[in-house]
């Protein structure tokens, strides 16, 4: 992927987290991580809850706590939502890498900026599941319908990739998708952002408005939303490049 190993001095180099999204679980960063781990990074993945914004970002905020010298977050989809509320202030948190994701400001939700311009197709395609949540209460996991998983979350993935994603995929909260903001690291820390121009999800124009507003480096790809999977070489090569900016 790039022209030499970076020299890994745990003091000074940045350790890469990273975030994944609804719908997903850390494998789905596996591609990622091997372009990573082949350059010489430090890596992290994160299981993300998908419960509840807030509650999300604490845990991710203890996984950071966790990590010795500086940091590079990257998050997928929602897993962007989570990390710029774990990283608001983080001593260590250098460099935020925004993938098909989302960059809220104090008082969005996850829900309200996907569906903020025209594109969006997989609200129409999720499935309620009614569960009791660690209160008791009643609460709303959110599927993907097995048959819209592809056509509208991992239409570039292939077809048999898609499918096993499609039955182990992990469910969201309503809630967590309601949830707004309250914090936003990507105003105080460099950012990074890579536009999937093919994405049902979460539209190229909202990913536009979010990166310009937050003066993010903006890299786009012809790909769909699951484009750390379908194109993880180009994913990889973003967060190296915010890597090396960051160490330099």
């Amino acid at each position: 992927m790039t022209s030499s190993t970076l020299e890994t001095h745990p003091e000074t180099t940045p350790t890469v987290v990273l975030v994944h999204g609804a719908f997903a679980d850390s494998s789905s960063w596996n591609g990622v991580i091997a372009h990573l781990q082949q350059d010489g990074h430090r890596v992290i993945g994160v299981a993300n809850p998908l419960r509840s914004l807030r509650g999300d970002a604490v845990l991710l905020r203890d996984v950071l706590d966790s990590v010795d010298g500086p940091i590079v977050l990257a998050g997928h989809s929602y897993g962007g939502s989570v990390m710029s509320e774990a990283a608001d202030r983080h001593p260590r948190v250098k460099a935020l890498v925004f993938v098909a994701s989302f960059l809220l400001d104090e008082g969005e939700s996850t829900g309200e900026l996907a569906g903020k311009f025209p594109g969006n197709e997989l609200g129409a395609a999720l499935r309620p599941v009614p569960v009791r949540g660690e209160d008791g209460q009643p609460v709303d996991d959110l599927y993907i319908e097995q048959e819209q998983f592809r056509p509208v979350f991992a239409a570039d993935v292939p077809a048999d990739v898609a499918a096993l994603m499609a039955v182990t995929q992990r469910p969201i909260t309503a809630d967590a998708l309601a949830d707004e903001a309250t914090k936003a690291a990507w105003k105080t820390v460099p950012s990074w952002t890579l536009v999937t121009l093919q994405d049902l999800a979460v539209p190229a124009e909202a990913q536009r408005f979010m990166a310009e507003r937050a003066s993010s480096h903006v890299v786009e790809v012809d790909a769909s939303h699951a484009v750390t999977v379908s194109r993880p070489d180009v994913v990889a090569r973003l967060i190296d490049e915010a890597v090396r900016t960051t160490a330099a």
